[in-house]
């Protein structure tokens, strides 16, 4: 198929958009590239736009005979969010909307879309499956299930297909070295505690030792991007061959603490990162763990790449390899 990979310069984008190519398909990247990354984008043409642009999306459509969208363009910091909600409505909600829109015109019949656990709230129940109630905290968190909402008006009404895709939290790095997460400013643990193991000067921040878990951290599914890329080239497999739209979880089903998560990166690096204890951060849940199997059920997927140790592994190999191309870039 070709795909259009909205967001696709962007983090879990761009390693989906290698997968799309190394299944055999042909992605189109479509990025405003504020938050995405130019050398991200290699697996297929880029075309800049913002998410919001009708006209050009539409082009973008007929141009390149796209059969399946891939929705990833989005603001997704959640502090950021409870600053600026209308620019996260704007960019999360109505630039979806434009981007059916877009679809309706083309005649595309089929989008996995970018989702989030953030749509739960606080969990009722662990492991969370695709049946808990949805009360999100944030801007963000709404931003996304309003836009669910809206792949289940436009499937209902004009015959779109559609996946939710409900990540945990995203991490790791691109087995290959290729890619990576980097992002301005980072927010994510795993990328803050490998900057406190390669900088002793800045010691990663940990947001509540008084959790009612086994260490007193709270406790996170972390899900390899690289099991994350596949279950998309899957879900549009399943769509495309007359599977239901639908939501579904991607995670492990186990959780990691901080404290595990801070030890997995001195045992991997062979560095003890610098730590700063402080209080809880307001609205973190204790506790969030996915119950994926509707995932493995419906698409056959498994998260083989995803255990704590290989996340750790791909993510530092990433970093030492850019920390190495900037002193050769001083160098010159």
């Amino acid at each position: 198929m070709n795909v259009l990979v909205t967001g696709g310069a962007g983090y879990i984008g761009s390693h989906t958009a290698k997968a799309l190519a190394l299944s055999g398909h042909y992605p189109v990247v479509y990025d405003n590239l504020i938050r995405g990354h130019r050398e991200a984008a290699m697996w297929g043409p880029l075309v800049e736009g913002n998410i919001a642009d009708q006209p050009l999306l539409t082009s973008t459509l007929r141009r390149y005979r796209i059969d399946a969208v891939v929705h990833f363009a989005a603001y997704a910091y959640v502090g950021e969010s409870m600053s600026s909600p209308g620019m996260y409505f704007e960019n999360n909600l109505v630039g979806s909307l434009r981007l059916l829109d877009a679809m309706r015109e083309s005649n595309v019949k089929y989008i996995a879309f970018s989702s989030t656990c953030a749509t739960y709230g606080n969990p009722e129940t662990l492991p969370i499956g695709e049946t808990h109630p949805q009360r999100p905290l944030n801007p963000y968190g709404e931003s996304k299930l309003m836009a669910e909402k809206l792949l289940r008006w436009y499937g209902d009404i004009y015959g779109i297909k559609w996946m939710a895709l409900r990540y945990f939290n995203a991490a790791g790095a691109d087995p290959d070295g290729e890619i990576g997460e980097n992002h301005e400013p980072e927010t994510r643990l795993i990328p803050l505690v490998l900057e406190a193991a390669l900088d002793p000067t800045h010691p990663v921040c940990v947001f509540g030792s008084d959790y009612p878990t086994a260490d007193g951290t709270a406790m996170r599914d972390y899900i390899h991007v690289a099991d994350l890329s596949e279950a998309h080239v899957r879900a549009l497999r399943y769509l495309r061959d007359g599977g239901e739209s639908c939501p579904l979880n991607l995670g492990t089903g186990k959780g990691q603490s901080v404290r595990q998560v801070i030890e997995t990166v001195a045992a991997v690096t062979g560095r003890r990162p610098a730590v700063r204890e402080m209080d809880r951060r307001p609205g973190d849940p204790p506790e969030l763990v996915a119950d994926a199997s509707r995932a493995c059920h419906l698409l056959g997927w498994k998260p083989v790449s995803s255990s704590p140790s290989r996340i750790v592994e791909t993510a530092w190999n990433w970093r030492l390899k850019r920390c190495r191309h900037a002193v050769s870039g001083n160098r010159l």
